[in-house]
């Protein structure tokens, strides 16, 4: 037992040193460049969007919208709860938990490809954490009023550092963590790219749905997590963790250690 517990130490180490340790990619500037690049384009329409949807569409789309604690609404309360950022980053912890307790009993040809999976699940989870963090910032100095909050449809209605949750609309938590993990997702595995941008666009309409945010709320979210999880995954290619850099910056995913991993438990399995 202790010879194991000091495996799982040694694992939990390598793992925490391999994400601080210093960037070694060759081509890091190209990616940082492309990065920056992007996130300019992001900022740009996003801000437009979201300035014209505060002048333009938070108001009358609320007033669309069924009245809050409607009862037919249980299935959209429901689902947009697959996007509540605790629930999210706990099933994460708990995958990257089990993974790290089962890494010293896997055989040695399948470490590789279990180690990369842990290195695409904590890419996952700091996307979807580092986004949340930049998130509530934001949400406790804009401070802006949830749907009629005061009783009116207010567009405008402000409360910086107000720390109450009824003044915490601006960006959307849900929104943030659903684009964080569509990207960070769809990064690593391609093919799942349209279920997942469908899923985080299917979250921003149920929150508008429930009175919980402003269209222009769920757009700053969006931005928030596609910008957090990019620089993540910069952070990641930057170390070679999961990703590397093509010769024009582009960022892309190692292949392979979903099935790799999946295969070497199979085989601990059959073999007792």
């Amino acid at each position: 037992m202790l010879a194991y517990l000091r495996r799982v130490g040694g694992v939990v180490s390598q793992s925490l040193l391999r994400l601080v340790r210093r960037p070694s990619h060759s081509r890091r500037a190209q990616a940082r460049r492309s990065m920056a690049r992007r996130w300019l384009f992001l900022f740009v329409i996003a801000a437009v969007v979201i300035v014209a949807s505060m002048l333009a569409l938070d108001v009358p789309a609320i007033r669309l919208m069924p009245e809050r604690g409607t009862a037919s609404l249980w299935p959209v309360r429901i689902f947009t709860e697959f996007a509540k950022t605790e629930y999210v980053l706990a099933v994460l912890a708990a995958a990257l938990i089990v993974l790290i307790l089962a890494l010293p009993l896997l055989p040695q040809s399948s470490h590789a490809g279990a180690s990369l999976l842990g290195i695409q699940l904590q890419y996952i989870f700091l996307s979807v954490l580092i986004a949340r963090i930049v998130g509530e910032i934001l949400k406790f100095t804009v401070g802006r009023g949830r749907p009629f909050v005061g009783g009116d449809a207010n567009a405008y209605n402000f409360s910086p550092f107000a720390r109450s949750e009824a003044f915490y609309s601006f960006p959307s938590g849900h929104a943030l963590t659903a684009f964080a993990m569509a990207f960070a997702v769809s990064s690593l595995w391609p093919r799942l790219n349209i279920a997942m941008w469908i899923f985080a666009v299917l979250i921003c309409v149920s929150r508008v749905v429930l009175l919980a945010h402003h269209p222009s709320d769920v757009v700053a979210g969006a931005l928030v997590g596609v910008i957090g999880a990019m620089f993540v995954r910069y952070w990641f290619a930057a170390r070679r963790l999961g990703f590397t850099i093509q010769a024009d910056g582009t960022v892309v995913p190692f292949h392979g250690s979903l099935r790799d991993a999946l295969k070497g438990v199979a085989r601990r399995a059959s073999a007792t």
